[in-house]
Parts: C-alpha cells; structure tokens; sequence
C-alpha cells in the first residue's frame, strides 16, 4: 500500500503501557502513514524501554503533549494542518484504583466526552475507546456452567463463575471502573460518533506496571526475605488475561469491524486463575506461596483497609532494600496494590466474540517465559534489582 494511502492514526496516551506498545504496533508494521501520540507524560520522562524510545523517534512519529480534560487543550491535538485523522484510540484515561470521585470525573469521564465530542467535530472515521471487564457483575454464578463442568469431570460444582459476555450484567467493582462505564454511556449520547468499546481482562506483557507486575514484584519481595508468599482467598479465584501484542492487534483489527457502539471483551484462552499466576510466579523466584482460604480472608476482610496497608508496608520495605543494594535510586515499579483490587472478586471473561469477526489470540495463555520477559526488560532499564533474578543464579 502506497504511504499516502495508509491511515493516519491518533493515540491518545500514547505513552502508557498499552499506548507504547501500540505505537510500536503500528510502526514495526508499516500499517500508517503518521501516528500523532498525545500523553501528558512526554516520552523521555515515561520510562520507555530501548526498542520504545527508538519507535519514538521515527520521522512518522509525531508527539504533542496535552491536558485531554481541557477542552481548549484537547481540540489542539485533534487539529492537523496536514489532514484529518482516520483512527482515534482513547487510552488516555485513569487506571489506578484508590483515587477520588473528582479526579475520576475529570480523568475518565471528561476526557472521554471531550474526545469524542472533538473527535465527532473533526470527521474521525472510528474512534476506539478502552474501557475493561471489571465494569461486569462479578458476583454472577451459574448453575448451568456448574452442570456442565460436573458432565466434563465428575465433580459437583454449584455456582460455578460464569464468563462475562459483552451482554452480561454490569456492575463495576472499583471507583474507576464506575467512570469507565459511565463513559461509555456517554458515547452512545453522541450522536454520529463511531465508536467501539473494549473490555480487556487483565493485559500483561513488557511495559505494564499494574497487572501482573506488582504481583510478580511481591514474589520477589518473598525472595529476599525467604519467606512463604501467603495471599488472601483461594487460588480458583479468577484472574483472566490477555497479553498485550494481542490488544494491539485487537485494536488494530477493531477499526474497521463492528457497528457503530459494539463491544468486543479481549481475553486469551488460559482461563487464567491466582493459582495459576501464583504458581508461574513461585516457580521463577523460587519460592513458596499458599492462601489464607476463605475464612481468614473474611476475617480479613472486615478491617480490609488496615490489613491491606499492614500487607504493602510488609512488602515495601524489603523492596526498597534490594533497590538500594542494587543501585536502584529511581523506580516506577510498586508492589502495592490497592485494597479494591485484593477482594473475593473473580475477573471471569468471554473473550470469542472478536474471534468471530476473523481475530485471532496469538498468546492462547500465560507462561513463565512471557513473565520472565516482563522483569528481565525492567532490569535491563535499571529500574528492577538484578540480584533478584533468582533463574540465572541457577543456569
């Protein structure tokens, strides 16, 4: 396809985790003629890896720098003496959990509406909006499901978790997934406007610092204090995933599939658990892990603010010393995860109706090697203690 011919694509937050690694998408494949990346953050103070600051610095890379819940700021980046824009993809909104109402108005919900409502005014072929699978019911079972796994395997199930479809009820369960979805209430209020929305499960893969990272840095942390990494609840509870190369081509893909306002839910096909993740991080340093079951948990459960800040104090401290015995002055990387991520809340996703449109999962499930690669890029960049990669002191 002719330069001229390829599409011109917009990435609002482009620099985060999935926005890097879209831009990278793009460019390696030769699948746009200019890509503009909009971020507050610029990239040189984003913390980008090697191949990401390369990716950057292509002449069809263009980086502007914007406050998206300001409108005057928001109209400047969609405007392009050079042309209009065919693809616009929204990542620009808040992920952490553990902020304020306010801040989630005008991170998630402003952001959108001004976005959409820029992108409406400008003649946007598609816009694509990221949202995630924590905005559906997790609390849902089936009986059915319970039936069908008794048939397959001989043990009774009652209530089993039922996949989340993209027509399954919807109750988010953190304060940011609550935004998420009100924004998407507010794209189907913009008339004229062709959007698609994504619901992901958990993305992991190089560049993400809060899906499976923090979990893999806990597991580090078990490591240097030789100790048992223990976890609340069960190890059945679910924690669906989806690897990052497989949301850029899903996005990609997206831009010209589907009517104006569907939903396509992404998830890989591990059906994947915290025993399963639990495990794969026990394997690679070297450790031992068990649950606190259900009981405790509960127990647990009902001063969750004060276990839960008892638990990223434990793990904090121990992370801060393999930095500094390393020479790690400076790290974006946490162990800590907030407290609406810790309850008895199963992420269980139905992620085949994108399959139906000629998709394809090319990461089927989560691995070690594909963890492995996650750390192994941070202390490449120096931002992850090298003495805890316990599998090279084993080669």
């Amino acid at each position: 396809m002719a330069e001229s011919a390829k599409p011109r694509v917009l990435i609002l937050g482009g620099v985060g985790f999935v926005g890097r690694n879209l831009t990278s998408y793009l460019v390696k494949n030769e699948l746009v003629s200019k890509v503009r990346v909009v971020d507050k953050v610029p990239p040189a103070t984003g913390w980008l890896n090697e191949d990401h600051k390369a990716v950057f610095k292509s002449p069809i890379v263009e980086f502007k720098s914007a406050n998206l819940a300001n409108q005057a700021s928001c109209s400047k980046v969609f405007h392009d003496d050079s042309g209009a824009y065919d693809v616009v993809f929204n990542l620009a909104t808040e992920t952490k959990c553990g902020q304020t109402d306010e801040v989630y108005k005008e991170r998630v919900l402003d952001v959108t509406v001004n976005c959409a409502t820029e992108a409406l005014a400008h003649g946007v072929k598609r816009f694509i909006q990221m949202s995630c699978a924590r905005v559906y019911d997790c609390d849902k079972v089936s009986n059915t499901a319970g039936r069908n796994w008794m048939v397959a395997t001989g043990d009774l199930v009652v209530g089993m978790q039922e996949e989340s479809k993209e027509n399954s009820p919807l109750n988010p369960w953190t304060q940011v997934d609550k935004f998420r979805l009100k924004s998407e209430e507010a794209l189907a209020q913009t008339e004229g406007l062709n959007y698609i929305v994504v619901r992901p499960a958990i993305i992991y893969g190089i560049g993400d610092k809060q899906g499976l990272t923090p979990r893999l840095i806990i597991g580090a942390v078990y490591r240097e204090l030789n100790e048992k990494m223990k976890l609340l609840w069960t190890a059945d509870l679910k924690m669906n995933t989806v690897h990052i190369t497989d949301v850029c081509r899903a996005l990609w893909h997206l831009r010209n599939v589907g009517g104006r306002g569907e939903i396509f839910n992404l998830c890989d096909k591990g059906h994947t658990t915290q025993g399963v993740i639990s495990t794969m991080v026990s394997e690679l340093f070297q450790i031992e892990h068990d649950y606190f079951g259900t009981i405790l948990s509960n127990l647990a459960r009902v001063n969750m603010t004060s276990a839960v800040e008892e638990s990223n104090e434990k793990h904090l401290a121990p992370w801060s010393t393999a930095c500094a015995r390393d020479g790690i002055e400076n790290t974006p990387l946490s162990p800590y995860i907030d407290k609406e991520l810790l309850y008895n809340k199963h992420l269980s996703v139905d992620g085949r109706k994108i399959e139906m449109t000629g998709f394809h999962y090319d990461v089927p499930e989560v691995n070690v090697k594909l963890l492995k690669e996650i750390v192994e890029d941070y202390v490449a960049m120096g931002i992850f203690p090298p003495s805890l990669e316990t599998w090279k002191m084993l080669v």
